[in-house]
């Protein structure tokens, strides 16, 4: 998709270096600079940007797939919006991924930590309960509180978010307004397919596994709501930046 700007360049390197470094250092980075839900004590409010350059460790995937989704729609966004409006979109589609992800976690913590709290609990009480099970990686089972409810709780507590792919998603999704014809190819796939429909079809995915827990993409770690956040924020920005352009051949 034609040479690849600086902007683009300089944002893999930022993540690649930050991924080599994580290797290095290992928990102590993703303590400190993954995005951790707020109720645990390793959350920082630094973690909404530092998050976004971090990626997993279990593999290289999660970094690749997310490198080369930047690397083949990034540049020809930016040639297209200049490098203040691709910078705006990269990280507020971040922020928004982060955010939805937060309030998807809140949905999965707040019901089982109500229920302790009318079964008697203290805060301080369900802080120990929650330390206890990641320690012994079990826990008890009370009377009236459903054994689900409280892995969703635990599971909301102890998942730290990184990755850029709720930024990546926001670029996709603008990709996608921008150039909604313009035909793409997938691997194995030898058929171009217009980028609305593949795109599309992308997050419709993303929907799919965030409403059922069930991912399509074979990994159970998945943010799919945050993907879904970045989406969404990417797409609104393009469409309201295509719909008030003064210079409406700019986006012919």
């Amino acid at each position: 998709m034609g040479r690849i700007t600086e902007t683009v360049k300089v944002l893999l390197i930022i993540n690649i270096i930050v991924f080599i470094g994580s290797l290095s250092l290992s928990t102590w980075s993703f303590e400190l600079f993954a995005l951790w839900f707020p109720e645990h004590p390793n959350f920082q409010f630094w973690q909404i940007i530092t998050h976004m350059f971090m990626h997993s460790q279990s593999g290289f995937t999660h970094i690749f797939f997310n490198m080369f989704m930047l690397f083949m729609f990034g540049s020809h966004l930016e040639y297209s919006v200049g490098q203040k409006k691709f910078l705006f979109l990269y990280f507020s589609s971040g922020l928004g991924a982060a955010g939805l992800q937060i309030l998807f976690s809140y949905f999965q913590f707040n019901p089982g930590y109500q229920a302790y709290i009318e079964a008697g609990f203290s805060p301080a009480e369900i802080s120990k309960f929650i330390q206890d099970a990641i320690t012994n990686e079990q826990f008890a089972v009370y009377p009236n509180i459903p054994q689900e409810m409280t892995q969703k709780m635990i599971g909301a507590y102890v998942s730290p978010m990184v990755g850029a792919s709720g930024a990546i998603s926001g670029i996709i999704a603008a990709f996608a307004v921008l150039f909604p014809n313009l035909p793409l190819y997938i691997m194995f796939i030898p058929i171009p397919i217009k980028a609305k429909y593949l795109v599309g079809a992308y997050f419709a995915m993303d929907l799919f596994g965030g409403i059922t827990g069930q991912s399509i993409y074979g990994a159970t770690n998945v943010a799919h709501w945050a993907h879904i956040g970045g989406a969404v924020i990417g797409f609104i920005t393009m469409w309201y930046w295509k719909k008030n352009s003064f210079n409406q051949h700019r986006w012919n």
